[in-house]
């Protein structure tokens, strides 16, 4: 039986979370292109559809017994966020269920400080991080990425009142939080030497709406979300800093559980399970880049 390093002590969605529901009472099964034995069926178009389960047995390649247990904050809303019955869901909880069904898996988040994620992923206490991980060189020394799941960026926020009204209105006084270990954490450096850091991006956006800081460098689509769900006295200002891809990270070697995570992913958009995953968080379409 595979076990996990102790340390961490993961979090369980409710059982009655559907993953392939419209929001209404009944469960509607996503349709994956095999029959009961597991073998190739053809689609609706007379063409045949791969369902990574279906050929391969993914419990090899993970670290407990039909299980697939994927990673995150759980600080992240909309994306990855603890909800008011102790509950982790969100974007990524979503996506991670669907691609574990797709794996034939049960899924499982796991929560975790963002600033230990890569460090618990190769210390195998999960199988994978699935929480909003942007692809950077650096990271990539570590861990290795899927292909992106969704795209955004980083966008500077400040109260309605401040003079800032872009990232080039940023000099070496000016104080900036950031969740610590982030993309932003990194990009901020080389503007400001007065770098606030939290555990949460959520905290850095309130605590900014409370009066301190000048400024706060997050995704744009978290900022615009929390403004609205929070009523947060802050702004977007200027233009996107940049565009990320964001992706399902691994430990490297781990070709098979990759592939089958890629298929997955191919799988879910095909299947239109993606879209409406997409829909029950945003009101644009974040899985086309730019």
């Amino acid at each position: 039986m595979k076990k996990y390093l102790k340390g961490i002590v993961p979090v369980t969605l409710a059982a009655t979370m559907v993953l392939a529901a419209c929001g209404e009472g009944d469960e509607e099964e996503t349709d994956t292109g095999a029959d009961g034995d597991g073998e190739e069926t053809a689609d609706d178009n007379g063409e045949e559809t791969d369902s990574p389960g279906d050929e391969v047995d993914y419990d090899e390649y993970t670290l407990e017994d039909g299980k697939f247990v994927f990673a995150l904050s759980g600080e992240y809303r909309p994306f990855n966020y603890v909800d008011e019955t102790n509950n982790l869901v969100g974007f990524d909880v979503d996506i991670g269920m669907a691609i574990a069904d797709e794996l034939g898996l049960e899924g499982e988040p796991y929560q975790i400080t963002w600033n230990s994620i890569i460090l618990g992923l190769n210390d195998n206490r999960y199988d994978a991080i699935i929480g909003s991980m942007g692809i950077t060189e650096e990271r990539q020394e570590n861990v290795a990425f899927s292909d992106p799941y969704y795209y955004s960026g980083a966008q500077v926020f400040t109260r309605s009142d401040s003079d800032i009204q872009s990232l080039e209105d940023i000099d070496e006084n000016t104080e900036v939080a950031v969740a610590e270990g982030t993309t932003y954490h990194t990009m901020i450096q080389d503007y400001s030497e007065e770098i606030v850091t939290y555990d949460s991006d959520v905290v850095a956006l309130q605590t900014l709406s409370q009066g301190r800081h000048d400024a706060v460098i997050t995704d744009r689509l978290v900022g615009l979300i929390n403004i609205e769900d929070q009523g947060l006295d802050i702004e977007l200002r200027g233009d996107l800093i940049d565009s990320e891809e964001m992706a399902i990270a691994l430990r490297h070697d781990e070709d098979e559980l990759m592939e089958g995570i890629n298929q997955a992913l191919e799988n879910i958009r095909e299947s239109g399970l993606y879209e409406e995953i997409n829909q029950r968080y945003f009101d644009e379409d974040i899985g086309e880049g730019n």
